[in-house]
Order: C-alpha cells, then structure tokens, then sequence
C-alpha cells in the first residue's frame, strides 16, 4: 500500500514540475501476472519512478547500493518500496538470492540497472543470472530527457520507451560466454531504444501559462510531502520493514 501511496506521490511531483512526459510501447510491458526483470541505464535519480509508473499495477524489488539506507527517511522509504541493500564492493550470493527467490515466489518484479553505477554502458552478467535461474525474462526500457533537476522543472521533454522483451532461455549455461551474450541482447535493445528516443524528440517545453493551476497543486503536493516526511520519520522507530520482508 504504502509502495503505492508514494510512487503516486512522486509522479505527482514530477507532473507538477515537469509535465511533459511521454510513454512508448508500453503494450510491449509484460503481463502483471508474470514476473520478469526490468532493466534500463540507469541515468537520472527519477527514471526508476516513470518506469515503475509505466509498468503499473505491477510492483517491484530494487536493488539499491547499502549507501542509500543511511538516512532514516529516505533508508525507510525505499525499504517499505521493496529496496533491499548491496554492497557493490563485496555484493555476496544474498545479491542473487533474494531476487530470484522474490521472482519465483512473489508477484513483484525486480528493477535493475544493469549498467551500474549513472552514465556507465558496461552491462553487467548479474541480471543474467539472475534472469536464468529464476526463469524469467528481461524487460528492457530507455529513458530520454533532462538529467538535471533544472532542466526538469523548465519542462524538458521526457521520453521513456519500452523494448522487446528478451528471452534467455535457449542459453544453457551462464558462463562467459553466456552473460557475453545476454549483455549483447540486452544492449542492442537499449541502442535501439535510444535511436527511437532520439526520433520521437521535439524540443517543444511545457507552456507555461500551464503553472498558473500547477501552483496551488504543487502548494498541496508540497503539504502532503511535509506530512510523509513526519510520518515517516515517526514510522520508522516503530516499523522495520526488514523484519516484516523476512
């Protein structure tokens, strides 16, 4: 529920600073009955919500470095919204068990950035992996827009597209020469995503006369913020989602 509340909350912050997103083939998202893994390069802090948006009613898992659960607010948040922690330095098999175990037997999907860290194209073999051995498949997704929150809120246009899934059931085995292949598959389908992106662009902002009805919404958006914040700090003492998770 609370996984619900706020990726409404933040998309509705985004609509009121932004206003200008735009949504791609996303006839192509997988069924919310099946799990499977969606995977992007990973390039501002806000893709991961406009692609949760997208895939809506489905809910996912993120993986997320330990880093980001050091404040209590925010470390609380991405918990209730199904974050779990990994050490980039010394990741272990909890990186891989948890996921697959949440694919098999839950009704979350996972998102992963299978770049690493922002800006990075080097794919790595984790969400092979993890893919083959909880046998489900990679969603691939692209997102084109303004990587600072300047440009954000000036109304660049956003551009978020979706790819074909991809199956990687016929590889038998993910050795080297296995993830090599899947990290091929899974690039292709981003360059091309973003060659799509990059057709679809029109450097048309939002208008803004828009903001004279934006204001009063962003004024409410802010309040509501204000009140999570507090609950949330005042949740945490009192709920721990890792035990709940367990």
């Amino acid at each position: 529920m609370f996984y619900t509340y706020l990726r409404g909350l933040v998309v509705f912050l985004l609509w009121v600073f932004n206003g200008n997103a735009h949504y791609h083939n996303e006839d192509k998202i997988l069924s919310k009955d099946e799990n499977y893994i969606l995977v992007a390069p990973h390039r501002t802090f806000w893709d991961p919500v406009y692609m949760a948006f997208a895939a809506r009613p489905k809910q996912f898992i993120f993986m997320a470095k330990k880093e980001l659960f050091k404040n209590r607010i925010f470390g609380w948040w991405i918990k209730m919204c199904g974050a779990f922690p990994i050490d980039r330095d010394n990741p272990g098999q909890q990186a891989i068990k948890y996921p697959v175990n949440m694919l098999k037997k839950s009704n979350r999907s996972l998102v992963m950035f299978p770049s690493g860290s922002r800006h990075s194209t080097d794919v790595k073999g984790g969400v092979a992996v993890i893919a083959k051995m909880a046998k489900v498949k990679i969603m691939p997704a692209a997102y084109k827009g303004p990587m600072k929150f300047s440009g954000l809120i000036s109304g660049e246009r956003i551009d978020m597209n979706f790819g074909n899934p991809i199956d990687v059931s016929d590889i038998r085995r993910m050795n080297d020469e296995g993830i090599a292949e899947v990290a091929r598959r899974i690039q292709a389908e981003f360059d091309r995503l973003d060659s799509e992106n990059d057709s679809y662009y029109v450097d048309k902002r939002t208008n803004p006369l828009t903001y004279i009805y934006r204001l009063p919404l962003a004024i409410v958006a802010i309040i509501v913020v204000l009140f999570t914040l507090l609950f949330s700090y005042l949740a945490s003492f009192v709920w721990d989602p890792d035990k709940h998770r367990n």
